[in-house]
């Protein structure tokens, strides 16, 4: 796939499947997560892979944090099939680092390209992936349970796995944000 095209037909893929990706597949993400814009090379991310038994593991945090986080019981019954929802979750987090010339918003920012960037490697695999937060990624619950310091972020939950069916492509947006100065 033609970088331009990848990139002028970004769309969420919410439909997965297996097989999810293979070990070269998680590679060639990692890669591209580590080839994004980041200050003084600080990698102020890390990304949890969960694949196999795992996913269930996932799956009774999910629940439990649904419940911690007094959501409705339709709500934490719907939790448990959040991380079944593909064959691989990526957890994305901040690792914010002390650097006074690298605040937390560019720290943020470089793991939410790193996001981006293993989404779009997804796609130019042929894999589909889509890009989720809300309550769980605004928990501290979650971070608790997966071990991920109170002082850093959960910047999503990017699910990979095999297109069920073509992946939709959104509308051109009809609009400008450029203003010429």
């Amino acid at each position: 796939m033609k970088a331009v095209e990848l990139l002028l037909n970004r769309s969420s893929m919410p439909r997965l499947v297996a097989p999810g990706p293979t070990q070269d597949q998680l590679a060639l993400l990692e890669a591209a997560a580590l080839r994004v814009p980041d200050h003084m090379n600080l990698t102020p991310y890390e990304c949890h892979v969960f694949q196999h038994e795992a996913l269930h593991t996932l799956s009774e945090i999910f629940v439990a944090v649904a419940n911690l986080e007094g959501l409705s019981e339709a709500e934490q019954t719907r939790a448990a099939q959040l991380p079944l929802r593909s064959p691989c979750l990526i957890v994305v987090t901040t690792r914010y680092c002390d650097e006074p010339k690298v605040p937390r918003q560019e720290q943020y920012a470089s793991a939410a390209c790193a996001t981006m960037a293993m989404q779009q490697m997804a796609f130019a695999q042929g894999l589909g992936a889509i890009w989720r937060t809300g309550v769980y990624a605004e928990s501290d619950h979650m971070k608790q349970a997966l071990g991920i310091s109170i002082d850093n972020d959960i910047v999503g939950f990017l699910y990979v796995g095999t297109p069920a069916v073509p992946t939709p492509i959104k509308p051109k947006k009809d609009k400008s944000i450029f203003i010429q100065r």
